[in-house]
C-alpha cells in the first residue's frame, strides 16, 4: 500500500515574524507575572491591615480581656466603659471599638490595645471582624487573578473565599 500524501509540509516563516511572535510570548508572560505580583500585593496588605486587629482578638491572654457596655456611638467609634474579667487590669471609664463590631446599649467581650483606649471585640464574632478587610482583598485580588492571569477558576475559589468570610462576619455580629 502506497504511502498518503496528506503529510503536511512546514512551512519556514520569516525571522521577523518569529521575533515577533517571541516578543508576544514575552509580553504575555511579563503581564501574567505584573498581575500575579499585583494580586500578592493585594493579599499581604488585606492580611497586614487584619492581623493589627486579629493579633489581639486572637492572641491576646485573658488578663487583657473584659466587657464594656456600648453607651453611645458618633462617626466610625462607639464607647462605653470597660469593666475587666480578671483583676489584673484596671477599670476604664471609656474605651472605644469600631462601629461595626458592636451595637449601642450591647456588652461585648473586649480586650484593650496596650497603653490605649482602643478595644478590640474578642471571641468567634470578634475574630471574624477583625479579617474583613483580608476578606476585601481576597475579592479584589480574584478579580485581578481572572482579568489579568485568565486564572478563572483559582479567582472564583479566592471571590467564594472572600465573601464566605464576609458573610459570616457580618452574620457573627
Amino acid at each position: 500500500m502506497p504511502r498518503s500524501s496528506t503529510r503536511t509540509r512546514s512551512v519556514r516563516r520569516s525571522r521577523t515574524r518569529r521575533i515577533g511572535e517571541g516578543a508576544v510570548g514575552a509580553l504575555l508572560v511579563v503581564r501574567v507575572g505584573l498581575m500575579g505580583l499585583l494580586a500578592l500585593l493585594l493579599l499581604v496588605a488585606g492580611v497586614w491591615t487584619s492581623w493589627q486587629t486579629a493579633q489581639y482578638a486572637m492572641l491576646v491572654k485573658a488578663q487583657g480581656r473584659g466587657v464594656m457596655k456600648v453607651s453611645a456611638c458618633a462617626g466610625e467609634r462607639c464607647t462605653g466603659p470597660y469593666v475587666p474579667s480578671s483583676g489584673q487590669t484596671r477599670k476604664l471609664a471609656k474605651v472605644s471599638i469600631a462601629e461595626g463590631a458592636a451595637d449601642k446599649g450591647t456588652q461585648v467581650e473586649v480586650t484593650v490595645k496596650p497603653g490605649t483606649t482602643h478595644a478590640v471585640r474578642t471571641g468567634a464574632a470578634g475574630i471574624l471582624h477583625a479579617w474583613v478587610p483580608f476578606a476585601g482583598s481576597l475579592l479584589l485580588a480574584a478579580l485581578v487573578v481572572a482579568g489579568g492571569m485568565r486564572l478563572r477558576r483559582t479567582a472564583w475559589v479566592m471571590g467564594l473565599l472572600g465573601a464566605v468570610l464576609l458573610g459570616a462576619a457580618f452574620t457573627a455580629l
